[in-house]
């Protein structure tokens, strides 16, 4: 089971890796994009370990639904609404539960990736966020269906979501600012999906710890 702590380490994690490959989220976004993802990133994510200290979440619903108000409010661009809604979607799966089981992390993990597809009206193959976020969350509910223990599904979800960033980079981009390039968005990853495995590669440190 997971507690409050253990969602507090997962964002406090976030933060710092986001903030150690800010600089690299902002040049993947600099050849398709805004050239912006990383610092907006790490804005939204320091706000939010920022809005968490000030005010500790009683649970692990909570902690994401101040996660989601930080992003929303304070990251730019669109990855700000799009991080934010899927975090707000995945507190309100969790509910006030105290403690969160294997299952229902899965639950708020899908739960995510539906509230920042129908924000983004994006999928698979459209070279977004959508692309490292769908395997992955594949992965961990395959994971924990065979019987795989938390990190181990967290592990798989972290990798399905790096191999799902790889994947982006033939593809040409559907959506957002890329979109506009059309062929020549082919050859790059995409900034979302690369923060997206930053996110998931936090969540793997932390529960490999519990």
């Amino acid at each position: 089971m997971l507690d409050t702590e253990t969602f507090h380490r997962w964002i406090v994690e976030t933060a710092r890796l986001v903030e150690a490959n800010a600089d690299r989220l902002t040049s993947l976004d600099a050849a398709i994009g805004d050239a912006d993802h990383g610092i907006n990133l790490r804005r939204g994510f320091q706000a939010a370990v920022t809005a968490l200290a000030e005010k500790p979440a009683a649970t692990p619903g909570a902690v994401l639904a101040t996660v989601g108000r930080a992003l929303i409010s304070k990251t730019g661009g669109a990855s700000g609404p799009l991080y934010g809604t899927g975090f707000r979607h995945a507190s309100k799966s969790l509910g006030e539960a105290a403690e969160v089981s294997e299952l229902q992390l899965g639950a708020a993990l899908a739960a995510a990736v539906a509230g920042i597809r129908q924000l983004g009206a994006a999928a698979e193959g459209d070279k977004t966020m959508v692309d490292a976020w769908t395997p992955a969350v594949a992965a961990y509910q395959s994971t924990v269906d065979g019987g795989g223990a938390l990190a181990e599904a967290t592990r798989a979800a972290a990798d399905a979501a790096e191999g799902g960033l790889r994947s982006t980079v033939e593809l040409q981009a559907r959506k957002g600012r890329a979109s506009y390039l059309g062929p020549r968005s082919v050859g790059h990853e995409d900034p979302g999906a690369a923060s997206t495995v930053l996110l998931l590669r936090a969540l793997a440190t932390v529960t490999a710890e519990t």
